[in-house]
């Protein structure tokens, strides 16, 4: 078990694309409620199950357990709800951080979210340039949440 202190910001422009490539990734929900999501996530060649606790200020608890990549596909394809949420991750290293940048495709295109993982949540950091707004407290930027209500369908974007 570890404890995942993270904190979410839109980004504003492609400041960040300097970074070479990304992961795609593929994850679906099989449980989301307030205190609890669980989540099946394929990313590239490799596929996990992440049990995540409810968030209290900027911290949850996470267990993440890798599993085989077909039990993936089938968990995916035959229990999970629709749309499934599609990404690729870019990694982008920035004054001694790792920021990871979520470029949404499919029913979420268009959505850019980096996201950055503390030790504590009172952590000191600097943003870059290209990171705009903190949407760390906003449930509609949870990835579970874009499954009910993808980004294409919000009416003023944000």
């Amino acid at each position: 078990m570890k404890r995942e202190i993270e904190r979410k910001f839109l980004v504003k422009d492609d400041g960040w694309k300097h970074s070479a490539g990304g992961v795609v990734c593929r994850q679906g929900y099989l449980s989301r409620t307030q205190d609890c999501v669980v989540r099946v996530r394929i990313a590239d060649d490799k596929a996990y199950l992440s049990v995540k606790g409810a968030v209290t200020a900027v911290t949850r608890t996470e267990f993440e357990y890798e599993i085989p990549f077909s039990d993936a596909e089938v968990l995916l394809s035959d229990f999970c709800e629709n749309p499934l949420i599609q990404k690729i991750r870019h990694v982008v290293f920035y004054k001694g951080f790792i920021w990871e940048v979520d470029e949404f495709s499919g029913e979420n295109q268009g959505l850019v979210i980096a996201e950055l993982e503390l030790e504590s949540e009172d952590q000191v950091f600097e943003k870059p340039d290209w990171v705009g707004a903190e949407v760390t407290g906003d449930p509609k930027y949870y990835n579970a949440n874009l499954v009910k209500n993808p980004y294409n369908q919000w009416t003023g974007k944000g």
